[in-house]
């Protein structure tokens, strides 16, 4: 835990770590300290988010109407660069497992975002990437790197390693943000800390997709639909495909995102693999019992873009 930077530390941060940088007009004192009676800080970490969206610099300055802005500290365009958002306490993570908070300020593995109990509102920094997050729109390796960059500058000047970030995805259940995947973004990071700052890493780090695990995914399709209900065994995999069933049409939004592979997501994937194999087995053992294979899954991730697949 740390006193979160002021605006000029800030500012010098992000242009030792080699950031160009954009001022939206009164990010320095736009905040939500004063609307909810809550200070900002100490701050645990940083926040990786990807808007959904595109030309939303705006919308994350002044909110929507549902949810007043900022909606994050810096946006970080497509090609529009890096740009002050707001000073202070931002809407961003929302409610947060405090187990993974925990584990930032101690620096140790992330545990399964299966709660929100924690305000994460007051103890993250948050940045949002102006990306649409379906596994099509691609990050620029420019736009890409910037964001390393940001990571970077805030775990030099608070003396962290690149532990203490995660991606929203991996503190608030349901949430699949950003679209990339965040051991391999924690490691660019680290190489970035291993150099001095302003001295980039050559050659720039690039994105890579989500992983899901196959063998963890298989558990899950086993142990949720006979436990109670909301029971979760691969919260981050069984999003990501609930998020690929949703997007070929296979699964309901409203049973998405809850990270439990529960009897609903079961019958979603048979109707997958019945279209990949038609006139299989649905019968326990055959090939389209609703438990995922590697084949099927590998197929599910190249169709939607979404993930890939650790056998």
């Amino acid at each position: 835990m740390a006193t979160p930077m002021t605006a000029d530390q800030r500012l010098a941060a992000y242009k030792a770590e080699g950031l160009a940088i954009h001022e939206y007009s009164g990010w320095r004192t736009h905040n939500r300290d004063s609307a909810t009676g809550k200070t900002f800080g100490p701050v645990h970490g940083v926040l990786i988010h990807h808007t959904a969206g595109h030309n939303d610099k705006d919308i994350c300055y002044k909110g929507r109407s549902d949810l007043p802005g900022p909606l994050c500290h810096n946006w970080l365009g497509k090609t529009a660069g890096m740009w002050m958002i707001g000073q202070g306490r931002a809407n961003h993570a929302g409610l947060v497992d405090g187990d993974v908070i925990n584990a930032l300020i101690a620096e140790k593995p992330l545990p399964k975002d299966n709660e929100a109990d924690t305000d994460g509102n007051d103890v993250l920094y948050g940045l949002e990437i102006e990306n649409l997050g379906d596994g099509k729109d691609p990050y620029p390796a420019d736009q890409y790197h910037q964001a390393v960059l940001w990571a970077a500058a805030h775990c030099r000047f608070h003396k962290w390693t690149a532990k203490s970030i995660a991606g929203h995805k991996e503190v608030q259940p349901g949430k699949i943000d950003p679209s990339f995947d965040m051991d391999v973004f924690r490691a660019d990071v680290d190489n970035q800390l291993a150099t001095k700052p302003g001295k980039p890493v050559s050659p720039k780090p690039t994105p890579s997709l989500p992983r899901v695990d196959l063998s963890r995914l298989i558990q899950a399709a086993k142990a949720d639909p006979p436990a109670k209900q909301g029971h979760v065994t691969y919260m981050a995999g069984v999003n990501l495909v609930e998020a690929a069933l949703v997007k070929l049409g296979y699964l309901a939004k409203t049973y998405a995102g809850d990270g439990s592979f529960g009897t609903t997501t079961i019958a979603a994937y048979r109707k997958l693999q019945l279209h990949l194999y038609p006139g299989a087995s649905t019968k326990p053992g055959g090939a389209a019992d609703g438990i995922p294979g590697k084949d099927s899954l590998t197929q599910l991730g190249k169709k939607t873009g979404l993930f890939s697949v650790i056998a």
